[in-house]
């Protein structure tokens, strides 16, 4: 199996601050998960896509798959993309997450050249940030166990497990300004996204 070769897109969620579904979200006319999977293809050969509305993606050649585990959260994805993902180490993303950093995707992979880990996760201060990161297919059944307890929570499965942690000072040496974990969750970060990326053109 293949170290390295996957990423996921997580296009779950209920959307419910955004007021519109957030995997039809559009940037310059064009949806943003369509920009995502072009991006992330430069250093993945697989790319999955994680959602609860497959019609949205009728006629495209990535794989598109559904919970395996239903209706518990972003964990219920990560477990999805981990079952159906062809390499050890998955990258996750969510579709509302603009900003693909390359350069720190490769970095993260060099991390994980020489260990043996369950995850390659970034710290925010004493938080974590559970997307831009990989997740190793080693943690299937420890995410299993957690859910059939009912329990969701990403942050309380990893801090259980080996983890390879990149604090935040060395992250930021890619992105000084943390871009590179935006998500758009409401109307109005969307609306400062596309006023922050039109005055750079």
């Amino acid at each position: 199996m293949l170290k390295f070769g996957t990423a996921v897109i997580l296009a779950g969620g209920k959307s419910t601050r955004m007021g519109f579904d957030k995997q039809l979200l559009k940037i310059n006319e064009r949806r943003l998960i369509d920009s995502l999977k072009k991006k992330l293809k430069g250093e993945f050969n697989e790319i999955i896509v994680v959602t609860n509305k497959s019609e949205y993606y009728i006629g495209l050649t990535d794989k598109i798959i559904k919970d395996i585990i239903p209706n518990k959260g972003p964990l219920s994805g990560i477990h999805a993309g981990l079952v159906e993902a062809s390499s050890k180490y998955v990258y996750f993303m969510a579709c509302d997450m603009p900003n693909v950093n390359l350069d720190y995707i490769k970095y993260m992979k060099k991390k994980l050249e020489n260990v043996d880990v369950k995850a390659c996760i970034t710290k925010l201060g004493e938080w974590i940030e559970p997307f831009n990161a990989f997740y190793s297919k080693d943690m299937i059944k420890d995410i299993e166990e957690y859910l059939l307890q009912d329990r969701r929570s990403v942050n309380s499965l990893i801090r259980k497990l080996s983890i390879c942690y990149i604090e935040e000072e060395e992250a930021r040496k890619f992105s000084p300004n943390w871009d590179m974990f935006l998500n758009l969750n409401t109307k109005e970060e969307l609306d400062d996204y596309l006023d922050t990326i039109s005055s750079q053109d």
